[in-house]
């Protein structure tokens, strides 16, 4: 800017335009505030002493003439949250429950009676399985998204497309697998499930995999690997080697971790390391099948 002088007066429309293009958009004082100084108590200050009645809200209105507070209802007791974080009281049901069913209708009423788990009040459906529970091979999640929540059936998104597509590269569809989640209710908004609500659900699909008693155990994801292995390797270290799922009552299953298929429509890349997984898991099911044949 030029400098003001008697024969170049300031043009305060070109001053105000250079101090909003320097960003300035309010003015404070014509002389400079040195606001360091100003915070910094003198020593001999002392802050006012307040009791709690003089710094909190103000007094509330005084009652009208002849009016008795004593006469107002009490005011009702809060309600128990529904989505409070369920105690172990709540995981001790859920196995116990779990333990006492002895087919898979019934497991399912368990579950759908079941009030411990805080994920079941904001879902709209409990998500249960899909296929045949007779098939050789079973399949398991984490946890239902918002499709499988809406029609209460697992994997039936974007991520059950693929792994539909998945399964018929090696021969097989639902009608030949059976499907589930270590969770059977969709976390709000898709959120990871915590381990308090993981282990609250453990019993449920425990049993259902032992109810089932499939020849091979296919975990989609790490969540599923790392729940149902008891192992806390990550899923790219795990996949491709196969790894055992033992039930309560001692059945050792053969079980195939993997990529899930969320993680692959993000990551397609990867989807050849998928198939290869796919490709033992066919692998086995021939050796086995082969193995049945020569025993009879």
């Amino acid at each position: 800017m030029t400098a003001a002088s008697p024969n170049n007066p300031v043009d305060f429309a070109d001053l105000l335009a250079f101090y909003a293009s320097a960003g300035v958009d309010e003015a404070l004082e014509d002389a400079p505030v040195n606001r360091f100084a100003e915070a910094a108590p003198k020593p001999a200050e002392r802050m006012p002493t307040t009791t709690p009645r003089e710094s909190s809200a103000p007094e509330p209105p005084a009652a009208p003439a002849g009016f008795d507070r004593r006469a107002l209802p009490d005011a009702p007791a809060p309600r128990p949250s529904t989505s409070a974080v369920p105690d172990e009281a709540q995981a001790a049901l859920a196995r116990q429950l779990a333990n006492a069913a002895v087919s898979l209708d019934e497991l399912r009423q368990h579950m759908a009676a079941f009030e411990g788990c805080n994920l079941k009040a904001t879902a709209k459906n409990l998500v249960f399985a899909d296929g045949n529970p007779q098939a050789a091979v079973m399949l398991v999640g984490e946890a239902p998204g918002r499709d499988e929540d809406i029609e209460g059936l697992p994997f039936v998104g974007r991520s059950g497309r693929l792994l539909d597509r998945m399964l018929a590269a090696i021969g097989l569809d639902r009608g030949s697998v059976y499907i589930a989640n270590v969770i059977p209710w969709r976390p709000p908004g898709n959120r990871t499930p915590t381990p308090h609500e993981t282990e609250i659900c453990r019993p449920f699909i425990e049993r259902q995999i032992e109810l089932v008693n499939p020849k091979v155990l296919i975990n989609l994801g790490g969540p599923s690997a790392k729940t149902l292995l008891n192992t806390s390797e990550g899923i790219l270290r795990l996949r491709g080697n196969w790894r055992v799922h033992t039930t309560a009552s001692g059945i050792a299953i053969p079980a195939m971790p993997t990529l899930h298929p969320a993680y692959l429509l993000r990551t397609p890349a990867h989807k050849k390391l998928a198939w290869r997984d796919f490709l033992e898991v066919k692998a086995k099911l021939r050796a086995l099948s082969s193995d049945d044949l020569a025993g009879n």
